[in-house]
């Protein structure tokens, strides 16, 4: 697993679009797994902080549990729409997969100002970046995966 940090070593280009992308709106979609395996989404915000991207979580939330149970996630992030007359000018798509890793350390939730004690905080670790976006005719996805570095891929 990378952190933002790691990740935005191997794959600077990838990572710069990506904050591009994932500044374009505040809120995205968690996919998370329940207790009997199926899945389920759930709103969420992140940040990013100490080379690290973070999110968290009301007291009690579902998603919470969902991720002390089993750590696996993907995150997705959508930009705005663009004019149907120019597709290209949309920003794109990002998914990043790995895993959130519940923080304790009572000194980083302080340095956070969760709204509440019972709050919950989460450190990402990735394993999956994706940005899917439009360039002219084609539909272009540039994909990093832990160990297998960069690669893109155009389909018409």
């Amino acid at each position: 697993m990378a952190s933002w940090q790691e990740f935005e070593g191997q794959a600077p280009e990838l990572a710069a679009a990506a904050r591009r992308v994932m500044g374009t709106c505040k809120h995205r979609v968690l996919a998370t797994s329940r207790k009997d395996g199926s899945p389920r989404v759930s709103g969420i915000e992140t940040m990013f902080r100490d080379g690290e991207l973070w999110t968290g979580s009301m007291p009690r939330a579902v998603k919470a549990y969902d991720l002390r149970r089993d750590p696996r996630m993907a995150i997705h992030v959508a930009s705005p729409e663009p004019a149907e007359s120019d597709p290209s000018a949309w920003e794109g798509d990002v998914k990043l997969a790995g895993r959130a890793v519940e923080v304790t350390d009572e000194a980083v939730r302080e340095s956070f100002g969760l709204p509440s004690a019972e709050s919950h905080l989460f450190r990402i670790e990735l394993t999956e970046v994706v940005w899917t976006r439009v360039e002219g005719d084609e539909v272009v996805m540039t994909a990093w995966h832990e160990g297998a570095g960069v690669r893109e891929l155009r389909r018409k």
